[in-house]
């Protein structure tokens, strides 16, 4: 694992976030492009096409061998603010969408990520919270051009971490 464990927080809205920080020494230019370039993207999480503008909807396709492989998924655009700001909301089959956020920093010519995902009501941080530690280490891994990490060291070693 490369960073501590995602935190639950409370947003200006009353909701509950699982929130991540996470530092590269890639510049800002270059990790938002890992995470909004299609092919780039696609390297460590999933490809998309589609209308990418504030308002728009791309088809996500997840890449991974332990997520790929299922029909792809209405993500809508809300924000787009590059090289700074994402906000998606990624349709559920049953459920509420999956609200997501990013924000890269510039830090020591580097990049500070913070990541958020809204906790619908009655959704456990153990849900999710192994799965972006994984999706962060395989954007930590394109970045660096090390070896992708491995699906079930990451569950073993992040599962703890959270309360069921």
């Amino acid at each position: 694992m490369s960073a501590p464990a995602g935190t639950v927080v409370r947003g200006a809205d009353g909701r509950e976030r699982l929130a991540f920080r996470r530092e590269f020494r890639e510049p800002v230019d270059d990790v938002w492009s890992a995470i909004t370039d299609p092919d780039r993207c696609a390297r460590w999480f999933g490809h998309w096409t589609g209308d990418a503008r504030p308002g728009g909807t791309v088809a996500l396709t997840l890449t991974s061998d332990e997520d790929g492989g299922g029909p792809p998924a209405d993500a809508r655009i809300v924000v787009c603010e590059p090289p700074h700001r994402l906000a998606v909301e990624i349709a559920e089959d049953t459920g509420p969408p999956w609200e997501l956020t990013v924000a890269l920093t510039a830090a020591g010519g580097g990049t500070v990520l913070e990541f958020e995902q809204v906790l619908p009501d009655g959704f456990s941080p153990a849900d999710a919270g192994p799965g972006w530690h994984w999706y962060l280490d395989r954007l930590a891994a394109v970045l660096a051009g090390t070896p992708m990490p491995d699906w079930e060291a990451t569950l073993a070693t992040t599962r703890p971490l959270y309360p069921a």
